[in-house]
């Protein structure tokens, strides 16, 4: 049961900024009742620590988890990420229900560790090792209960190996029916959720195994059901490359073309997309999200991220394959990799020029509206996900009010972060 609850840390991030005296009165319902400077007794003192929102990641393959450690040899020589995907078929050809749960769980708990309040798991793994059930879609679910995390479902639509491709091999357990029948099952599916920690949305996952009329097919169902849709976009020149044979342009151009891009919508990757075709999608208001450490593991390439900004985006981010779980060194790698490539610092920044303010706003409320769920801020109505910080602790220990955020976000991680709160059930981390 949740309880009622009157927070008080030495510093919350609020409107922007570290304050002192702000109280946080979260609900039994689990949300944000009332913030400001209320001057009601503490039912939580938190001496010695700063309270903000719970970061969100908008791009996870939970299951991914389970190849940390593999593939990181390369006896034949350079690898790239279609060696990648060989062996993360692999592991997929091998994985039973309870291994999938587990390996989900474990990805899932590791996120709360670090600050992740909410995840948008990317799911398009299906199926059990002999037949298509589609029964690890409620295994997906049941790991995040039993995490204790947030989830938006983004529940995925997987028909071809390719373009003109049939599946082939480990696809098999990606597959989904007609569209039809894949957004009665989506039907099910929400109506077996708690609404008050899950959410389902819709996803195809790219161009490859999802044509424009079934993207469509998708799209009008999630604007019927005021719903996200995400999907892969040019990740991977040989994804364009085929694109192009096969329709003519480039898989963004196409999604343009056929006007599917709007704000409910979010493009994961968009590694070589141009600036031009960066500008069209940030005026159609759908969202980008980057997953820098990942698409550094596999070498995809780095992203225009000054051409989003200058268009002025709404760039989240994600963990992707989850070799690496850390909101923080996902905002570093954003900043830090263009820093390195274009030889200047300070790429990501809002209007006043605040890097670090920037960064966790990608990690929060940028997030929370490319997966359209109601947190990343610490405001009245919102879900009461917050995380805790210890300001006394090594990481952040001499920080101000004025240099706390940049501190934690560009110094710290896991190991400054003291709890974690979904829901208002709190996390305590030792």
């Amino acid at each position: 049961m949740v309880s009622s609850n009157v927070i008080e840390a030495d510093l919350t991030w609020f409107n922007g900024a570290f304050e002192p005296r702000i109280q946080v009165v979260t609900n039994s319902s689990g949300q944000i009742e009332q913030v400001g400077y209320l001057d009601l007794q503490p039912t939580m003192r938190l001496e010695g620590k700063a309270l903000l929102p719970g970061m969100i990641n908008a791009h996870s393959h939970a299951f991914q988890r389970g190849l940390r450690g593999f593939g990181e040899t390369f006896p034949k020589g350079a690898g790239s990420f279609w060696t990648w995907r060989e062996a993360m078929y692999e592991l997929v050809e091998c994985l039973d229900a309870e291994e999938f749960q587990n390996i989900c769980r474990v990805a899932f708990e590791e996120m709360l560790r670090h600050g992740i309040t909410t995840v948008g798991e990317f799911h398009y793994f299906h199926h059990g090792p002999t037949a298509p059930d589609l029964l690890f879609d409620e295994l997906v679910l049941a790991a995040a209960r039993d995490a204790g995390i947030r989830i938006v479902l983004l529940e995925t639509f997987y028909a071809h190996g390719g373009f003109g491709e049939p599946l082939s091999g480990g696809q098999n357990r990606f597959a989904t029916p007609d569209v039809a029948s894949f957004l009665a099952h989506v039907d099910s599916l929400r109506a077996k959720c708690n609404p008050a920690m899950q959410e389902i949305a819709l996803a195809a996952h790219s161009l490859r195994a999802a044509t424009p009329d079934e993207i469509a097919e998708l799209l009008a169902y999630a604007k019927k059901h005021d719903l996200v849709l995400h999907l892969h976009a040019e990740e991977q020149r040989q994804e364009i490359d085929a694109c192009v044979k096969a329709h003519g342009m480039t898989p963004i151009e196409l999604l343009l073309d056929r006007d599917i891009l709007n704000p409910s919508v979010t493009l994961v990757h968009c590694t070589h997309t141009g600036a031009e075709v960066i500008r069209r999608v940030a005026k159609t208001g759908a969202s980008i999200c980057i997953c820098p450490t990942t698409e550094g593991n596999l070498g995809d390439g780095i992203a225009d991220v000054p051409a989003m900004v200058k268009a002025n985006a709404n760039i989240c981010l994600g963990t992707d394959s989850n070799a690496r779980i850390s909101m923080n060194e996902e905002m570093r790698w954003l900043e830090y990799v263009q820093r390195v490539r274009h030889e200047t610092r300070g790429v990501v920044v809002g209007e006043s020029g605040q890097n670090a303010r920037a960064l966790f706003e990608c990690a929060t409320i940028a997030g929370a509206k490319s997966l359209g769920t109601n947190a990343g801020r610490i405001a009245t109505g919102t879900s009461a996900d917050l995380i805790v910080i210890d300001t006394q602790g090594i990481s952040l220990l001499g920080a101000t009010a004025e240099t706390l955020l940049p501190a934690f976000v560009l110094g710290a991680d896991r190991g400054s972060i003291t709890h974690t709160c979904v829901a208002g059930q709190w996390h305590e981390w030792r």
